[in-house]
């Protein structure tokens, strides 16, 4: 629900914005964008029905906004091979649009962590559950471990980690672990510092009841810049509502049927902070020096 809407939104705002569903073998965002499901999509790209990943799209009722559904794509999508993976990535990396929302489904399986870090930052939806926290923080801690078995080589890994205790569920474990790497080699941790900082984990808390704490992100946004590398930013909250329900039975958007609603303005303002960060990053991109005029 949340990708839809918030794609919607983006695309209102003049962005080209393509969705692109991710969670094989269970695949239901064109329930939320009233598109047919029986049009196919990603299962031609990866049967070589069509060269381009963009060319397996679909438009939807909304302007800039396309769609690359999953649904048609065989029992057995959900556990890809490796050039299946390299091959949707390629492809995602190779889209010419403004943004690509991708949902993705829950767990910490290596296709789900590898198309999570196609780009340098992700999204997290989470509620406000304990249960919901504590999956939250073990798929940051997923992604950072992912990231360490990436950027280091096999005997690198090996090397470093060979004395290590990889057990537990501690919240700081993977930045114990990255620090452990520094310690040990240092400059295999300061290539392992640089990539992790590159990356970014923007938060929502989704389903925000009256007797929640409505400071919930802004908390969870504290810890995680204390306990890793990267940057965290918490973009807001979605109050629950009743007709987040309708609109799922009625197939229909909820941002185009509930604009009214307290929760139509909450993803509205989402979507903004969403527009600002990046508008702000690409200022300050723009402003940084460039290294290669420094050094002439």
């Amino acid at each position: 629900m949340i990708t839809a809407n918030i794609g919607t939104l983006l695309a209102r705002k003049g962005k080209r914005v393509m969705l692109v569903d991710l969670d094989l073998g269970s695949s239901n965002l064109h329930t939320f964008l009233e598109v047919s499901d029986s049009q196919k999509g990603l299962d031609r790209f990866l049967d070589k029905q069509v060269d381009a990943l963009e060319k397996a799209a679909v438009p939807t009722a909304v302007p800039n906004l396309s769609f690359i559904g999953s649904r048609h794509c065989g029992t057995e999508a959900a556990n890809l091979y490796t050039a299946q993976k390299q091959k949707i990535i390629r492809g995602l990396r190779n889209l010419d649009v403004d943004y690509v929302l991708m949902d993705l489904g829950a767990g910490t399986n290596f296709n789900m962590l590898d198309f999570f870090l196609t780009d340098n930052q992700g999204i997290c939806i989470l509620t406000s559950e304990p249960t919901a926290i504590e999956n939250t923080f073990n798929f940051i801690k997923s992604v950072y471990f992912r990231v360490v078995k990436r950027t280091l080589k096999l005997s690198e890994f090996n090397q470093v980690t060979k004395k290590m205790d990889l057990s537990g569920n501690r919240l700081d474990q993977s930045f114990l672990i990255v620090n452990e790497i520094a310690k040990n080699d240092p400059e295999i941790g300061a290539r392992l510092k640089e990539r992790l900082k590159e990356f970014q984990f923007k938060f929502v808390v989704n389903q925000v009841r009256q007797k929640d704490d409505p400071a919930l992100g802004t908390k969870i946004e504290k810890v995680c810049n204390r306990h890793f590398y990267s940057r965290f930013t918490f973009l807001g909250n979605i109050r629950y509502d009743e007709k987040v329900h309708d609109s799922i039975q009625l197939r229909q958007n909820f941002i185009s049927r509930y604009a009214y609603t307290k929760t139509a303005n909450d993803l509205s303002r989402i979507a903004r902070n969403l527009l600002e960060g990046d508008d702000k990053e690409r200022e300050e991109k723009k402003g940084a020096p460039d290294p290669m005029k420094e050094g002439s």
